[in-house]
């Protein structure tokens, strides 16, 4: 009786151990269908179990650092370089080994975290309303001009997409001709700004503004006919176009994922970070989240629903800058009265 105890304690032990070292606590703020599909797959592959703990990047943000040396969180995922370089400036990740990362981009990874996908910020035009002739060279810096008078559609300003894309154009262009552009460009504006991307796209398939802004998988989204018959009718109204292709290129940004200093679970972590760049991984965020792979090599070319990825990118600044210049592009954003 005593030697059966012993081996149940023993066991029980043994499992308990197990149970521990096979799970990785994952902060999200991503909410795409899709990214649980893969985790899932990640789980089957390796017998390590995701714990997913998802909400907005501030509020996972905040609870890191309160939870300090206690926190169980291991990786942090976040969708946007702004948000990423936030929790990284409040020291929050661990450092990587960049020479485990050095196939992605230089642009898109940093010492603390690295690209998982890619969006691009463009311009979504109604071929009846606007003829591809007039804005087939259209670059962001274009959009200040008289000629868009009270056409263009785009969300708010404390939108972090937003930030991001001000940010990059004030890294290109130094503080005076943005603060010229962004006054300019507010006097755009079709109306106050407000919604989110897909509204804006909405708006030029109503024919009540002639360009959007938004993110590229907004409008696969749209196309897919996931969010509904009336948002797939509209998006097939609609066309998209990759600003700046004669000179810098399009403005991109990443979702990407850093391992938290306290992450209980490190060698999990690096496991599932591998996992997330696999070429596999990477066709699947694709195809479900229609975002762009951060691998240079896969190009998938055909990115479902009428966008492709054989456009060029803007790699001339990285997308840390993002991070460093966004409170300075908003205050900028709001001095010139974008709401």
């Amino acid at each position: 009786h005593y030697h059966s105890m012993l081996k149940f304690i023993f066991l029980s032990l043994l499992f308990y151990n197990y149970s521990l070292a096979d799970e990785l606590n994952l902060f999200t703020s991503r909410h795409y269908e899709g990214d649980n599909m893969l985790f899932n797959q990640f789980t089957d592959k390796t017998g390590i179990k995701v714990n997913v703990v998802s909400g907005k990047s501030k509020v996972l943000e905040k609870r890191i650092l309160e939870e300090g040396e206690k926190s169980k969180a291991d990786i942090l995922f976040l969708a946007d370089a702004g948000a990423l370089y936030s929790s990284q400036s409040k020291g929050l990740f661990t450092k990587l080994d960049q020479k485990r990362y050095n196939f992605i981009s230089k642009s898109l990874r940093n010492d603390y975290w690295v690209g998982i996908t890619k969006r691009a910020r463009i311009v979504f035009y109604n071929p009846n309303v606007t003829s591809v002739n007039e804005i087939k060279d259209i670059t962001y810096e274009n959009l200040a001009d008289k000629k868009w008078d009270k056409a263009i559609a785009i969300r708010q300003s404390n939108n972090i997409y937003n930030q991001s894309l001000v940010a990059s154009i004030l890294e290109h262009n130094g503080e005076r001709k943005t603060k010229k552009w962004l006054n300019g460009f507010v006097k755009n504006f079709a109306r106050s700004p407000q919604g989110n991307d897909r509204a804006q796209i909405l708006m030029v398939a109503s024919g009540k503004a002639k360009l959007a802004v938004a993110n590229s998988y907004y409008y696969s989204l749209m196309l897919s006919g996931i969010k509904g018959d009336k948002q797939k009718k509209a998006a097939e109204k609609v066309l998209p176009l990759f600003p700046n292709q004669n000179g810098r290129g399009t403005h991109i940004n990443i979702s990407g994922a850093g391992i938290l200093k306290f992450s209980p679970n490190k060698e999990n972590a690096l496991k599932f970070l591998d996992f997330l760049l696999t070429e596999k991984s990477q066709l699947e965020f694709c195809n479900n989240s229609f975002e762009f792979s951060v691998l240079d090599n896969m190009k998938s070319n055909k990115i479902r629903n009428n966008l492709n990825d054989n456009f060029k990118e803007d790699h001339s600044i990285d997308v840390t800058v993002y991070g460093k210049r966004q409170k300075e592009a908003y205050v900028l954003m709001k001095k010139a009265g974008w709401n």
